[in-house]
C-alpha cells in the first residue's frame, strides 16, 4: 500500500497563480492546494463545464478559496493569445505559473489547429507561447515558473530535421521530444532571466509514474479506452511501487512554492527509481543538459509560434 506522502505548502496570501491542466488529476490537486494556501488561482481550461465542476469541488472544501476560470486551448495559438490578452487587460502580476497540462501518445499522428504535431504543439510550443504572452505579468510578479516534464525525458532527442514528425511517426519518441524541448526551454528561460535581469526564475519537475489521466481513454485523441500501460500503472500504484495521483503533483508543487526551491532546479519524487515518493531534487537528465540545444529550441520555437519574449509588452 502507498504510504501517505505530503508537502507543506507555505502561506501564499497575496500571490496570483496560473495552473494549466488543472481540470483533473494532479493538476486539480495542485490548483486546490495552492488555493488552500491563500493564493488567487487562475484556472485556464479547454472545457468550461469541466472547469466549473472543478471550482465547485474546490469551494466545497474551502469556501474562502479565490479561484477563477479562463478559456485556454494549448493546441491553438489563437486561443493562447486570447487568454493571455485577457490576463494582460486585467493587469494583475502573476507570481506563480505552473505549466502542467499535457497530452501523451495519441495512437496516430495528430496535429494542432496550427498544424504542429499534437504533442510538440501542446506540451512544448503551447506552453512556450503562453509563457511568452504572459511575460510582462510574470516580470511584474517576480514569478517562479515551474514546467512539468516526464520521466520519459530521461532519454531521447530532438528530431531537428523533422520536428513535426511528418516523414515518420513514433508516438513515444514524439512525446519524449516534446518533453525534452519543454525542459530545454524552461532551463534556458532561467538562464536568460539571470543574464538579462528579468527578475523571474524558472525550474522543472516531473511527477514520476502514477495513474493520471494522460493514458486514460481520450476519444478526442483517438483513444477509445485506457491503455494497457495505465492498467499496469494503476496496479503498481496500489502496491506502492509507483506514485498516486495525489503524490504525483507534489514535486511541481514544491518546485513552484517551496522557499528553498530555486531557478534551474529539477524536482521529482525521491523514492525508488524516482517513480514515486516525497518531492526531492533530481539529477538533470542528460538530454536536458545541453545549453546549445536549449538556445536552438528557443530560437526555433519563436519562429514556429511567431512570438518572442521581447515582443510582448
Amino acid at each position: 500500500m502507498n504510504q501517505e506522502i505530503d508537502f507543506a505548502v507555505p502561506d501564499l496570501s497575496g500571490r496570483r497563480a496560473v495552473v494549466t491542466g488543472g481540470s483533473d488529476g494532479m493538476g486539480l490537486q495542485i490548483a486546490a492546494r495552492i488555493a488552500a494556501a491563500g493564493a488567487e488561482v487562475v484556472l485556464p481550461v479547454r472545457n468550461r463545464d469541466k472547469g466549473e465542476a472543478v471550482i465547485s469541488s474546490i469551494l466545497r472544501d474551502n469556501r474562502e478559496a479565490h479561484i477563477e476560470l479562463g478559456d485556454l486551448d494549448l493546441s491553438s495559438l489563437e486561443s493562447i493569445a486570447g487568454f493571455a490578452q485577457s490576463m494582460r487587460e486585467v493587469g494583475k502580476p502573476v507570481h506563480i505559473l505552473i505549466n502542467n497540462a499535457g497530452v501523451m501518445t495519441p495512437p496516430a499522428r495528430t496535429t494542432t489547429a496550427d498544424g504542429f504535431e499534437l504533442q510538440l504543439g501542446t506540451n512544448h510550443l503551447g506552453h512556450f507561447a503562453l509563457t511568452a504572452q504572459l511575460f510582462p505579468l510574470l516580470r511584474a510578479g517576480g514569478a517562479r515558473v515551474t514546467s512539468q516534464l516526464s520521466i520519459a525525458a530521461v532519454s531521447g532527442s530532438i528530431n531537428w530535421d523533422d520536428l513535426n514528425w511528418e516523414r515518420s511517426y513514433s508516438g513515444m519518441n514524439a512525446y519524449r521530444q516534446s518533453k525534452i524541448a519543454f525542459g530545454l526551454f524552461a532551463l534556458e528561460l532561467d538562464r536568460r532571466s539571470r543574464a538579462h535581469q528579468w527578475g523571474l526564475s524558472s525550474n522543472i519537475s516531473h511527477p514520476g509514474i502514477a495513474p493520471t489521466s494522460l493514458l486514460a481513454a481520450r476519444p478526442e485523441l483517438g483513444r477509445a479506452r485506457p491503455t494497457a500501460s495505465r492498467r499496469v500503472i494503476r496496479m503498481l500504484s496500489r502496491l506502492g511501487v509507483t506514485g498516486t495521483v495525489d503524490s504525483a503533483g507534489l514535486p511541481a508543487l514544491a518546485a513552484a512554492t517551496s522557499p528553498t526551491a530555486q531557478g534551474g532546479q529539477f524536482w521529482g519524487p525521491g523514492g525508488f527509481q524516482h517513480l514515486g515518493g516525497a518531492p526531492a531534487l533530481q539529477k538533470l537528465y542528460s538530454p536536458l543538459d545541453d545549453p546549445d540545444a536549449a538556445q536552438r529550441i528557443w530560437r526555433r520555437s519563436e519562429e514556429l509560434v511567431g512570438v518572442s519574449f521581447a515582443s510582448v509588452q
